[in-house]
């Protein structure tokens, strides 16, 4: 997400904005359907700027789908349709419903060899991963966006469920062949002649980008990255996930590779966002507001480094159940990294962030949360989300004392073997440790109806929960 370069005070204040869309979690065939085919074979080659995707189709269908079918922040306009273009005579590449798809102009079967050509462009996406643009030319293309799904009819896209969890449906990702003919690709931190996946959740590099591996953590950093903030990465990362660790036992991983790129010290603008996938967070950093390190910026990156870290606890080692539920994971992700940086850094203000996170949900919450990515208000899920965990938080102190991760460590341990935090099973956790029945209606309402006055709403709830807090002229602010 972009945000303007502030003044010390607004950007203190605003520093939860910066928090990167929630990326869905891909669709992968249960564990009883891993022998199941690919639905597509796929050669991605890269000829110096000429880029294809040739695709080799499972079977005959008047229609295919991308599972992957994102907007760009800010337009809320597909990209791929401008990005990639059909070579095979007689196929068109178009939005319908919620995805990007393949079709014939007359409506017979899709051929079942086609050819794309490829404009990698790094867009700011609407929850999903992006292209990565590095300015030595490197670019990382992520394996997801080439997966697709047959569809019997035109008409099924229309109706389709942007959340493919609730479709029903069988889904395997491509096996792609990834090539550069200028010389080796990296990926999962080797270097190879051609790389063949079957992953939907991998980036493929192509360049000359370096690699750097140390102990606890592995860098690919755009080497036009100021330099502040590569040392700002290779220093916290490690430091924050061991704090994680310490207090909810193991995650995803212990030894991650960050990507970061940059898009250059555009001016008026201080910018990141970034993602998770397993073993690896994706940064993007862009603004003048990155050149220097100052106070502010400096907490700003450490808090955004503690934010995609934590999703290696909150997102792989447990994630959500639907889409609609992310606010568990990104604004437990929030919550975490804002404690987890003052307890590593004391004299840090945490009161702006925790406030610009209530400021949030009111100002988002008069519609229900679980439908906000329809709307492109994915920031719903991270400040009201913020603001679920500051409840819980609160009846973890009255019941023991305790805190946010002593809270989210049962929770976590319960779910290890399956990977799934269900809704239900927050909320019953809550009502555990609470013993308050009043705590699980008032979340229920904002994420399934809103209301249409959320400062009200949001401030009853965290007066049941114990949040010290005041109303100034229907404004809630924290205390």
């Amino acid at each position: 997400m972009r945000l303007p370069l502030l003044t010390a005070t607004l950007l203190a204040a605003l520093t939860a904005a910066c928090a990167p869309a929630p990326a869905p979690l891909p669709v992968a065939p249960m564990p009883e359907q891993a022998a199941v085919p690919p639905a597509a074979e796929v050669l991605v080659t890269r000829d110096g700027d000429h880029w294809t995707a040739d695709y080799i189709l499972a079977e005959d269908a008047p229609a295919w789908a991308f599972i992957r079918s994102s907007l760009t922040n800010g337009t809320r306009q597909p990209w791929r349709p401008t990005d990639w273009a059909v070579g095979t005579p007689g196929v068109v590449l178009e939005r319908v419903g919620d995805y990007d798809v393949l079709r014939t102009l007359d409506g017979s079967p899709v051929p079942r060899r086609l050819r794309l050509t490829l404009t990698p462009r790094d867009h700011d996406l609407e929850a999903d991963y992006p292209v990565l643009a590095f300015t030595d030319g490197s670019v990382a293309l992520f394996s997801g966006a080439f997966d697709v799904f047959a569809l019997p009819s035109l008409d099924l896209a229309r109706d389709m469920p942007d959340d493919l969890n609730e479709a029903g449906i069988q889904l395997t990702n491509a096996r792609i062949t990834w090539r550069d003919r200028a010389g080796p690709v990296l990926s999962q931190g080797q270097r190879l002649p051609e790389a063949i996946t079957e992953d939907g959740t991998l980036y493929i590099l192509f360049g000359e980008a370096k690699m750097v591996e140390a102990e606890r953590l592995v860098t690919v950093v755009d080497p036009e990255l100021p330099r502040w903030v590569a040392d700002r990465i290779e220093e916290f990362a490690p430091r924050v996930a061991d704090y994680y660790a310490t207090r909810i036992g193991p995650g995803q991983t212990d030894r991650p590779t960050i990507m970061a790129s940059w898009r250059g010290p555009t001016p008026g603008l201080q910018s990141m966002g970034g993602s998770v996938l397993p073993g690896l967070i994706v940064m993007t950093f862009e603004g003048i507001g990155n050149l220097e390190p100052s106070p502010e910026a400096d907490a700003q990156n450490r808090w955004f480094i503690g934010h995609e870290s934590a999703h290696f606890w909150l997102g792989q080692t447990v994630r959500y159940e639907r889409a609609r539920d992310s606010w568990i994971t990104e604004g437990g992700a929030d919550l975490m990294a804002i404690r987890a940086l003052k307890a590593l850094e004391p004299s840090w203000d945490d009161r702006p962030m925790l406030q610009e996170e209530v400021d949030g949900c009111v100002k988002l919450a008069t519609q229900p949360i679980a439908t906000a990515a329809s709307r492109g208000d994915h920031r719903a899920f991270y400040a009201c989300g913020a603001v679920f965990a500051l409840v819980a938080e609160r009846a973890q102190f009255r019941a023991t004392g305790g805190d946010w991760f002593d809270f989210l460590k049962p929770l976590i341990d319960a779910n290890r073997e399956d990977g799934i935090l269900a809704r239900a099973e927050w909320l019953d956790h809550l009502d555990t440790v609470s013993g308050d029945p009043t705590l699980r209606p008032g979340i229920e309402t904002l994420l399934d109806t809103g209301t249409p006055d959320p400062a009200e709403a949001i401030a009853a709830l965290l007066h049941a929960a114990g949040v010290p807090h005041r109303v100034e002229e229907g404004r809630v602010v924290l205390e």
